[in-house]
């Protein structure tokens, strides 16, 4: 069975590694290749170096200042022509970027199976996550199998008329990674992670990942007042690798640049990032990925977006979305800062999205059933 990969970003290629190296444990079963769009060039470069993936196709579409008509063009272009000339049996694509959604598109222009990783999450506001929930949307209904992570994303998709037999629920890929991590790490001195040295570690850590488009203009720079703010009257170290999207770098410096016990660093690799996330008292993010690895680590969450597709979370009490508003933010950042109860409560909840074994999972489904 020939099977093509295809990706794009840092958080797909997190999620992806483990399974295609699950898939490439069987070579008498799966013919595997690789095909990366690459609108994220060094983010992703880290990740596939760490996982040790070397794609057999780069499209390698990244440009200054690109937009979403350009990503979707050149990666259906792109894609479609990697399909004419491997002819794969299936296209594997994971989660709800415009990668995802313009190879599903491809795949059904050219007839070839499509398999969705991640399936089923909804926020139900089309414009937020943007464009996410509707790359989403779009590729369910362009794909033959649905692998989601939890029963509420399965209820989804047969609210939408998905097919009960090709739905599986298998739990999140992302914790495969984390696990596979953190064994990778175990051991390993920290003091070769240099950004290391710049915090007091004494302190209590608070984490920061922002780049949501919908998010640009007042509403992230109210998040970059609140963080400011926290700073100002606390006595913690924030520390916040910046996003490379000129419109998140440009708020973040100007706002928080100088701030002595804010440390802003360029994107860190996947395992100095998953270093960090376990050394921090909590996190702050609107990263999805982020949402669904912290509770493994006993790190509570606060969302900062108006509304989340992983809503799991939220409903274990891992998670709490406070949005972009400045006082909000602030506000339950010191209430788990000084508030040992409700920390413990969050810290504590059990992670609903997966026990590292979705890769075997799927895997074991797509040899049943293929």
């Amino acid at each position: 069975m020939r099977i093509l990969f295809f990706f794009g970003t840092r958080p797909e290629a997190i999620k992806l590694a483990p399974l295609i190296k699950e898939f490439s444990k069987y070579p008498e079963r799966f013919d595997l290749k690789v095909c990366v769009s690459a609108q994220h060039r060094e983010m992703l470069d880290q990740v596939l170096n760490f996982f040790n993936i070397k794609p057999d196709f780069d499209l390698n579409i990244m440009k200054e200042n690109q937009n979403l008509f350009h990503v979707t063009t050149e990666a259906l272009i792109g894609i479609g022509e990697v399909i004419s000339k491997c002819k794969p049996d299936w296209l594997i694509v994971q989660g709800d970027t415009t990668t995802t959604f313009a190879g599903t598109l491809a795949a059904f222009y050219k007839k070839v199976k499509v398999a969705h990783i991640e399936a089923g999450l909804r926020s139900f506001n089309k414009h937020a996550p943007f464009p996410e929930e509707i790359n989403r949307v779009l590729t369910t209904h362009l794909s033959d199998l649905h692998f989601a992570p939890t029963p509420k994303a399965r209820e989804s998709l047969l609210n939408e008329a998905v097919s009960e037999d090709k739905i599986f629920v298998v739990g999140n890929t992302s914790i495969d990674a984390l696990f596979f991590c953190l064994k990778k790490l175990s051991g390993e001195d920290p003091d070769q992670f240099t950004f290391f040295k710049s915090i007091d570690f004494e302190k209590k850590i608070i984490l920061v990942t922002g780049h949501r488009r919908e998010s640009f203009g007042k509403p992230f720079e109210n998040v970059c007042h609140a963080l400011r703010m926290i700073a100002q009257n606390n006595n913690v170290e924030i520390v916040y690798p910046v996003h490379l999207n000129p419109n998140v770098r440009r708020s973040v410096f100007s706002i928080l640049k100088g701030v002595k016990n804010i440390h802003l660093m360029e994107p860190l690799d996947y395992p100095s990032f998953v270093r960090l996330m376990n050394r921090s008292y909590l996190i702050l993010t609107d990263s999805g990925g982020v949402q669904e690895e912290a509770p493994s680590l006993g790190k509570p969450v606060l969302v900062m977006r108006d509304v989340t597709e992983r809503t799991e979370g939220i409903d274990a009490g891992t998670a709490k979305v406070v949005g972009t508003d400045r006082d909000k933010i602030v506000n339950e950042t010191v209430k788990l800062l000084k508030d040992k109860t409700e920390y413990d409560r969050m810290a504590r909840a059990n992670n609903p999205y997966g026990d590292g074994m979705a890769c075997t999972r799927i895997r074991q489904i797509f040899e049943r059933y293929t």
